[in-house]
């Protein structure tokens, strides 16, 4: 949340960046942001139009902060130019000057003393004054205490300093009448008043701008989501289960909830007062390891408060920072329950099989856990030797019973627990592992698996390659032995040779890594690591870093504890040890366990900490080495970015900066993961908005035109991602990029940088004005050319971009004179559900034009068109359906087609009983296109189309009410239909629609109500449903259509009321 600079509401909601372990924060990049600092950007850039006065108000200090603004695009009467900076003549006082902007090294600072120096330095900002004013904000964290003195400064508790001020004034102006009327005038006091008014006044109203700011976060923090009795009552009950008196077997000593113990019957346990601010509950908790702890449960989270004090009363008081899960607060405050937490040494219960246990077995989600069969503590060799002796006499007792773990600790979170059926227990038997291989990693109930959706899983069941025999084995296997036995046993020195010679090995060849894993070598080089030798250190990681190219490795070093080690290197002074161990995390970092254990153990801040390094043009060895670090870190941070949770834990610590600020090196090693790591990253809404705001669009676009195919894919593929948003898509068009992308469609070989080019074009397109530039760069002939022998991945996006293209009709026209149409039709028979949702949508675009519908006719394109209506996806039934109705509007003899489809008719109209909104209002379009022709007409309405469309006259969604009153108002036209439709209940919830805000939907309701007043007993129910007033209204419309439609309506009502009256009196 965007922090209250204007006043203390918000400020007790502000999320600042962590970078820097605090300091130097920035401000997150969150959609509530980007809206707050957007008013902020509309109340500073016209200030000055509405404040004359105010504007020219000088602030007790400057606003200072670093800008993107050169001093050459301020121009201003009253500014002269001192050595290419800009000061202003007027002085707030002798060594003070109202404006500055200064040339700083590679930056500008900027010096305002009054708010319109502010407003110039914004508009001349241009397309970067987000960037602008959240600089100023971030180096001005109370900017009011600076505009108008130390008074004003925001502070805890009640603020009282304007009424304050206002008496001082009052006071004043009281002395000066007197002085008035004794004849003893004062104009310096006169003065003197007249500027405290003035500060006032703009006091008011960036108290006014506060109350708006605050309004914005309140209707957005409300949508989040909150705690509720009931998740707290859950996690105490947990955490009560794990809680003893043995410090060896229990997390906790003992955690209960504090207070009478009366609930409420909102579940709630805190008193009715406390309840307004959101209380729900208090906890308290002894821990083994430190005083008591008493825990406020809010609905905005768990936060220690100050305990009872001397007469038991609960002292509410809020202390330390908000956490959204218990368990979280609890790590934070005891290392023993941390410690417990990560060990995961608690004694097993032994459950008996139950419906309960089945039940939940079955209501298990597993979208985002890892493909394990259940976790297993560790066990000593005493013990597993134990269970191999009584293996016999327990073989029975194991039929009706099973060890495992509690119920309450799979609910914790802390074992990702499912019940496997025979055949997964089969493979888990053939299945050989290794029993030095015990995770170390517990799995916290916050750091559920969340995977990026684009994350290959080949790796989550690594197979394990072993040789049956020593027959086979090479020399290099037992020469790796014993180069092993001597890092085992020997001295320091000889521990360094014996790396050494290792190193000469190819150790890129898998017999040799798994040499190294057979023979013990992996727990003897990451034991390494914790020594104190930096040599030893670097010679182990060098060795780690290459065998860990394998997946086998990879696994074996995240079971062995190393990923732990190595975070930990990355706190040290030694650049090279760093660079090493950000490399090897990521190698490692490739499967999601691997990743969380990374997050987990605080390696992504440590990642984050390494990006900052600065961008120098003068190579050194120093600023070599520092790229090297940084280049390293952004390599790792690649790898863990394939985890959403890690994006989020980037995020926070504050990545995006850093990432925007190496964009800009001319590294073009340092620039691959950069932007690697960048579009990754913006499948997240946080990083899209980020990308826009902080002008990495513009370097993206920039190194489009690099030589290096890799960079070029990366930056394609983020812009296709960011793409989404049309703010994105006009920038890439002003910067340029445009023109390199289509040029990239020459590369027919690479095919991943195909796939990249091809989406980007595609989502680009979106914006019409990008469609005029695609038309002069002759963008649809070359992904015409594309769409024969290409992978799907660039199937889908080449016919995504030419469905956008086709959109403008000129577009259409080119299609077909390249020979477009055929291939488009032929993909029509795939089985790639995003390639049909995407060709469905091309195909419709391009029988808008008849004569590309000649041709869709002739290759039979209708027909499998119709045949997609029975495919399972409902995303592609829709596209079918918008698809064929232009097919219909533009074909010969439509309805003659129409019914030549076997089963056609009855196939779209089953559809209606969709739960998919999309697919309902294209069946709908689709119907009232059919319901042209008369004898389709009698054909659907034989299959039930009257009642199933009734049945939808309900709903708020305006896309499908514009459609589902147009076929309405088309079935209306066969036989007793609007009777009929009047006995379903259709004409009521119709008249409903005439309160949208969308005029198509007025336009089409109002057909169906003209249609369906031709009934005398639907013109009494939308009579008596209020239609006479707003069709009044439209009568005076600009539609033509629907003015005729609504004085028709009303033309039909008017009828019948004078018949009824005729009858009466006749």
């Amino acid at each position: 949340v965007y922090t209250s600079v204007m006043g203390q509401a918000l400020q007790r909601a502000a999320q600042w960046t962590s970078a820097k372990g605090g300091s130097g924060g920035k401000l997150e990049f969150t959609k509530l942001n980007e809206e707050l600092l957007n008013s902020i950007i509309q109340y500073v850039d016209g200030f000055g139009a509405k404040y004359a006065d105010e504007s020219k108000l000088v602030f007790k200090k400057p606003l200072t902060w670093q800008t993107t603004v050169s001093p050459d695009a301020i121009s201003a009467p009253g500014l002269e130019d001192r050595g290419g900076d800009k000061i202003s003549e007027a002085k707030a006082d002798k060594d003070q000057p109202l404006f500055s902007i200064k040339r700083d090294g590679s930056d500008n600072e900027c010096s305002a003393m009054t708010m319109e120096y502010c407003e110039q330095v914004l508009r001349a900002s241009g397309d970067k004054k987000m960037i602008e004013i959240r600089a100023c904000l971030e180096a001005n964290r109370d900017p009011v205490a600076n505009m108008l003195g130390e008074r004003f400064a925001t502070v805890e508790g009640d603020d009282n300093s304007i009424f304050r001020f206002i008496e001082e004034i009052t006071k004043e102006i009281e002395q000066l009448a007197k002085q008035h009327a004794e004849n003893e005038g004062n104009t310096e006091k006169q003065e003197e008043i007249e500027e405290k008014k003035l500060v006032l006044k703009m006091r008011l109203i960036l108290l006014r701008l506060d109350q708006q700011l605050l309004n914005q976060s309140i209707a957005q923090i409300t949508k989040d989501v909150r705690l509720t009795p009931i998740m707290v009552d859950g996690e105490v009950t947990i955490l009560q289960e794990l809680s003893g008196d043995d410090e060896r077997k229990h997390v906790l000593e003992t955690i209960d909830f504090w207070g009478d113990g009366y609930i409420f019957k909102n579940g709630c346990r805190a008193p009715p007062q406390r309840q307004l601010h959101g209380d729900i509950a208090y906890i308290e908790v002894r821990p083994f390891d430190g005083n008591m702890l008493y825990i406020t449960a809010n609905t905005s989270g768990y936060y220690l408060n100050k305990g009872p004090d001397n007469r038991g009363d609960m002292n509410y008081e809020k202390e330390g920072d908000a956490y959204r899960e218990l368990v979280t607060l609890l790590k934070d405050k005891s290392a023993h329950f941390t410690e417990m937490i990560d060990k995961q040494e608690f004694h097993l219960k032994v459950q008996e099989k139950d419906d309960y246990m089945d039940a939940r077995r079955v209501e298990e989600d597993d979208d985002d856990r890892e493909s394990t069969a259940g976790y297993r503590p560790d066990r000593s060799k005493q013990k597993a030797e134990e269970d191999s002796k009584d293996k016999g006499q327990k073989q029975k007792a194991q039929k009706k019973k099973k060890l495992e773990p509690s119920l309450k600790w799979k609910a914790l979170g802390m074992e990702e627990y499912q019940e496997p059926d025979k055949r997964e227990t089969q493979k888990l038997k053939k299945k050989k592992t290794s029993p030095r291989m015990k995770t170390k990693t517990p799995v916290d109930a916050e750091d559920s698996f969340s995977e990026s959706s684009t994350e290959s899983e080949e790796e989550e069941e690594a197979v394990e390659r072993r040789s049956e025999t020593n027959a086979d084995l090479p020399s290099e296997y037992w020469q790796i032995q014993k180069l092993v036995k001597y890092l085992k046993g020997g001295n320091q020195t000889a521990t360094i040779i014996a790396l050494c010679s290792m190193r000469d090995f190819n150790l890129a060849q898998e017999t040799c890594q798994l040499a190294i894993r057979d023979v013990g070598g992996l727990e003897v080089l990451i034991n390494l690591l914790d020594t104190e030798e930096v040599k030893c250190k670097i010679g182990s990681l060098k060795i780690l870093k290459e065998i860990s190219r394998n997946t086998q490795i990879r696994r074996a070093i995240a079971d062995l504890g190393g990923l732990q080690t190595m975070v930990k290197i990355l706190r040290d002074p030694d650049k090279d040890l760093k660079c090493l161990a950000a490399e090897t995390i990521a190698n490692v970092a490739k499967f999601r366990r691997a990743r969380r254990t990374v997050r987990q153990h605080g390696g992504i801040k440590k990642l984050v900490g390494l990006l900052d390094c600065p961008i120098v043009s003068a190579t050194s060895p120093e600023a070599d080495k520092d790229a090297e670090v940084a280049r390293s870190g952004a390599l790792a941070l690649w790898s863990c970015s394939k985890s959403k949770k890690n994006k989020e834990a980037m995020r926070k610590a504050g990545a995006i900066p850093l990432l925007a600020k190496l964009l800009k090196s001319p590294n073009e090693n340092m620039l691959i993961p950069v932007v690697g790591t960048l579009q990754e990253c913006a499948s997240e809404p946080s990083y899209r908005l980020a990308i826009r705001t902080e002008g990495m669009i513009e370097d993206l676009v920039k190194n489009l035109k690099s030589q290096s195919d890799e960079l070029q894919m990366h930056c394609a593929s983020a812009i296709f991602k960011c793409a989404e948003e049309k703010e994105t898509r006009d920038l890439v068009r002003q910067y340029g990029g445009l023109d390199p992308l289509v040029s990239l469609l020459q590369k027919t070989e690479n095919k991943e940088l195909l796939a990249a080019a091809t989406g980007a074009i595609w989502k680009c397109a979106i914006s019409p004005e990008n469609v005029t530039r695609f038309q002069e760069l002759r963008a649809i002939e070359q992904l015409v050319g594309l769409l024969n022998d290409q992978p799907e991945e660039v199937l889908v996006n080449v016919v995504g971009g030419l469905g956008e293209l086709a959109k403008d009709p000129p577009n259409r026209m080119l299609v077909r004179k390249a020979g477009g149409i055929p291939p488009l039709v032929n993909l029509l028979t795939g089985t790639n559900q995003a390639l049909l949702v995407n060709v469905t949508r091309a195909v419709g675009q391009c029988a808008e034009e008849q004569d590309n519908m000649v041709i869709i006719d002739k290759l039979d394109g209708v027909r499998l068109l119709w045949s997609l209506l029975k495919n399972q996806n409902p995303d592609v039934q829709a596209s079918a359906a918008w698809a064929i109705c232009p097919c219909i509007e533009n074909a010969k003899d439509a309805g003659e087609m129409v019914r030549s489809f076997v089963g056609g008719l009855e196939l779209i109209v089953s559809l209606l009983k969709s739960d998919h909104r999309e697919v309902l209002a294209s069946v709908c379009a689709a119907i009232a296109n059919i319901a042209k022709d008369e004898e389709n007409l009698a054909v659907i309405t034989d299959h039930g189309v009257v009642p199933m469309l009734a049945r939808l006259t309900n709903t708020v969604d305006d896309k499908l009410r514009r459609h589902l009153a147009e076929a309405i108002a088309r079935c209306c036209n066969w036989g007793n239909n609007r009777t009929a439709f009047g006995r379903e209940g259709a004409v009521a919830p119709l008249v409903k629609y005439l309160k949208s805000q969308d005029e198509n939907v007025h336009r089409s309701t109002a057909r169906a109500l003209y249609q369906l007043s031709k009934n005398p007993e639907n013109c009494i129910t939308m009579h008596e449903a209020g239609v006479v007033q707003p069709l009044m209204k439209m009568v005076g419309s600009q539609d033509e259509d629907l003015q005729e439609a609504s004085a028709g309506c009303i033309g039909n009502i008017r009828r019948l009321a004078l018949a009824n009256e005729k009858a009466r009196y006749s």
